[in-house]
């Protein structure tokens, strides 16, 4: 399943549609395991560990260009000098779109490589 997200391109969301809702957010994460969803299921996050800042700068890098491809921006946050939290979110609409799974599952594709 997750092969078919990373085929998939973004669509642009300007609002005026509904955010995904908790049971369509439970089955869409079964297709990104890794991602976590909050509470609310408006945001998932997942956090990488690289060997070093280096290296993890060089993934930031690899996630800004998945970012503009698809025109959807990740909060990325980079602590501990190794660690990368990225979080997806779509604003227009106040929580998840299958965008936010979309770019979820192209990040995954070559966090993996």
């Amino acid at each position: 399943m997750t092969d078919s997200l990373r085929t998939k391109k973004c669509r642009p969301c300007e609002g005026g549609v509904e955010a995904l809702n908790p049971e369509q957010v439970g089955h869409m994460i079964l297709q990104v395991p890794e991602w976590q969803a909050d509470e609310e299921a408006s945001v998932i996050a997942r956090t990488f560990v690289f060997k070093n800042f280096k290296d993890a700068i060089v993934f930031v890098n690899k996630v800004a260009k998945v970012a503009n491809d698809e025109n959807h921006h990740p909060d990325i946050f980079l602590h501990g000098y190794k660690n990368v939290t990225i979080s997806l979110t779509t604003h227009a609409i106040g929580g998840l779109s299958e965008n936010d799974f979309i770019v979820a599952a192209k990040i995954d594709a070559f966090s993996l490589a």
